[in-house]
């Protein structure tokens, strides 16, 4: 058996590590060798990796998808890219864009001079629904203009052209995947899920956002990674993915969900300022991915965040240094 060697960027992060512990777990393929790339800023957590660190094939790489003579090294000796390594958090874009922009784009694009240098290699750029801006009805498919409202969104619309570019131009085997909002296990607790659920879990308040009818798709995100893996293993060179669940909920519901099962109500919600150019709406049309490569997400929504908030509540020594850390750094409501 011919074991495919994986180079995975943002390995340490959310949906990275997700996405780890899904390849090197009980369930995962049987030929696979995987090298996480990651530089541990904040929002990466080697703790994520902890189940498996033993596991045969796995290794770990402190580094920065910059540092082009490091990303050369790993990217010869690997077979595959999938590239989730990325600053992703729209507030700290808005007072603080080059990081955003020196990370997703110049980045992105050193990981692919490097995958060019050592083709044939297989490359798969993890992206996002925000690159399509704000849609007020229906549903986008991957065929729509990119609109981007914020930094942060703007610099992976600039990822992603630059990546389908090099398959235009040289022929690179890059496939995208735009997913939706992802909720689950070991995210950070700034977004909004993560957010809530630990200071209502501690008694304290939640911000929320201008009057909180933005609506979001949401998608757990081992539906997520799932659906990774069936791009990297069955999609198309040069096309692109988008990855929902249909989940669409506005904040204001979103938010009565989690009041409700971490047992609080509306006296812990504190309605704040809006920010700077929050989308209305988002919302992806996953016909693409489930008639092409027959994904399915299985997660239901309401499964999901109770089954979220009972991993917070026993899980306290994860996030709480996180949270704390957070606090004494960020003075503004962290949503996304």
């Amino acid at each position: 058996m011919t074991t495919t060697r994986i180079l995975v960027t943002g390995g340490a992060g959310f949906i990275g590590s997700a996405y780890v512990r899904a390849l090197l777990g009980p369930n995962g393929p049987p030929d696979v060798a995987v090298t996480v790339l990651d530089k541990l800023t904040y929002a990466g957590n080697p703790a994520n990796l902890a189940d498996v660190r033993a596991a045969d094939g796995f290794a770990f790489v402190r580094g920065d998808i910059c540092d082009a003579n490091l990303v050369d090294e790993l990217v010869a000796a690997h077979d595959q890219i999938v590239h989730f390594a990325a600053e992703t958090h729209v507030d700290r874009s808005l007072f603080g864009a080059g990081v955003f922009v020196r990370t997703n784009v110049l980045g992105t694009q050193t990981l692919l001079d490097a995958a060019l240098r050592h083709a044939p290699k297989i490359f798969i750029h993890i992206s996002s629904d925000e690159v399509y801006g704000s849609i007020r009805d229906g549903s986008w498919p991957e065929t729509d203009p990119l609109r981007p409202n914020s930094p942060y969104s703007a610099s992976k619309a600039a990822s992603d052209l630059i990546a389908l570019s090099y398959h235009r131009t040289h022929g690179l085997e890059v496939r995208v995947t735009r997913c939706s909002n992802n909720y689950g296990p070991h995210q950070y607790p700034e977004k909004i899920v993560p957010l809530f659920i630990t200071r209502l879990l501690d008694g304290r308040p939640v911000p929320l956002y201008g009057d909180g009818h933005n609506i979001r798709d949401w998608i757990h995100v081992d539906d997520h990674v799932r659906g990774i893996e069936l791009v990297r293993t069955r999609g198309r060179p040069g096309e692109i993915y988008n990855i929902g669940a249909g989940d669409e909920l506005s904040n204001l519901d979103l938010t009565g969900l989690l009041l409700h099962a971490c047992g609080a109500d509306w006296a812990d919600v504190r309605f704040v300022e809006d920010r700077k150019g929050h989308d209305r709406r988002y919302s992806v049309d996953s016909t693409k991915i489930r008639t092409e490569l027959g994904f399915v997400p299985l997660k239901d929504l309401a499964t999901g965040l109770t089954e979220t908030v009972a991993w917070y509540r026993t899980h306290r020594s994860w996030w709480e240094p996180l949270q704390r850390r957070a606090d004494r750094q960020d003075r503004l409501p962290l949503l996304p």
